[in-house]
């Protein structure tokens, strides 16, 4: 039987909505002459080439002014919280609390993920709300417990500024406005790309001595049919991009994770399963932020989670002995990529 939603959580779901349709809907307007330089991806090696959206095709320009919107507290409703605050490249553009302050110190609903590989994400927020990421940055420049801010008060305030306004013309041809907003944001979120860890050294560049043996055996554990950890942290990127019910705990109970899109029961518990690459780095986990080090993760998995009613099948007791929860450990930290946090081309 299905539960009737509170009605805050009805008003945050039509006001999610129509800010959605309005952020899809690009006006028809004269463009005039842009810089279109294309931007060159740096695809590392066993990535594939990410796939533009025909709407955003990214270009220097774009990115230039994305990033530069990323570090903007001008974003935010008294201007004191960007889109860095809670995505700091130090941590894999994730954060290291478990519940990041917003306005004021209002806590959002959820733990910051990792902007690392956003390129090659299908669908957008852990409940799969959002479609795309040309849209995403809508949703917390306007959370009341995030950035607060009226998407089109921030545009009238960015455009009252000459240089940024000429920016927008030159990157778009057209001034800041719900739209051009988000596909800058994106256009620089898109460019975040890791693929250099250890890991990859060893599997796609051919650096024998890459990994440890405690990698190598970890590896070998994660990869095993018995574990099957692999059947959802899959790919290259180590996500299925699915929604399934790990086991976890619920009692954060406005946050029923996929139930709030799709309304049904069955769904409660569902989250998308996240990449883990920079794993080691964007501590503490799950959608809450309550599980605080990577061995508190595997240990949970191990135990077969908390026996939830909706937890996958595939959840259950793991008997892994202490090395071996070792060796998984220090397989997860072999997805660390420095490069990627000391990357000068993601700094303010």
């Amino acid at each position: 039987m299905k539960r009737s939603m509170p009605m805050r959580c009805l008003k945050m779901l039509a006001g999610s909505l129509l800010l959605l349709l309005l952020l899809a809907c690009e006006p028809e307007v004269a463009v005039p002459d842009v810089d279109d330089t294309p931007y060159g991806y740096e695809v590392p090696a066993g990535f594939p080439i990410p796939v533009e959206p025909t709407e955003n095709p990214l270009t220097v320009a774009k990115v230039a002014l994305g990033k530069r919107l990323f570090y903007d507290p001008i974003l935010s409703a008294d201007e004191t919280i960007s889109c860095n605050s809670c995505h700091r490249q130090e941590f894999a553009f994730a954060d290291n609390v478990a519940i990041s302050p917003g306005v004021a110190g209002r806590l959002g609903m959820r733990n910051a993920p990792s902007l690392a590989n956003l390129a090659y994400v299908t669908v957008f927020h852990k409940d799969g709300g959002v479609p795309k990421l040309e849209i995403q940055a809508g949703s917390p420049i306007e959370d009341a417990n995030e950035m607060d801010l009226s998407i089109f008060v921030a545009a009238d305030r960015i455009n009252a500024l000459p240089e940024y306004r000429e920016q927008f013309l030159r990157a778009f041809g057209r001034e800041a406005d719900a739209f051009t907003i988000t596909r800058a944001l994106a256009a620089f979120q898109r460019t975040m790309i890791s693929g250099n860890s250890a890991y990859d050294q060893y599997t796609y560049q051919g650096v024998s001595t890459a990994l440890s043996l405690a990698q190598l055996r970890g590896r070998d554990l994660f990869f095993n049919d018995e574990l099957a950890c692999s059947a959802c942290h899959s790919g290259f990127n180590f996500t299925n991009d699915g929604f399934f019910n790990n086991g976890l705990e619920l009692d954060h109970s406005d946050d029923l994770g996929r139930r709030r899109v799709s309304l049904d029961t069955l769904d409660i518990g569902k989250f998308r399963v996240p990449g883990l690459r920079n794993i080691a780095l964007t501590a503490p986990y799950m959608h809450a932020g309550n599980l605080p080090t990577l061995e508190a993760v595997v240990d949970h998995y191990n135990r077969g989670g908390v026996g939830h009613p909706l937890q996958d099948e595939r959840i259950r007791p793991l008997g892994l002995t202490d090395i071996e929860k070792a060796d998984l450990i220090a397989f997860l930290e072999s997805l660390t990529d420095e490069t990627f946090i000391a990357d000068e081309r993601f700094r303010e």
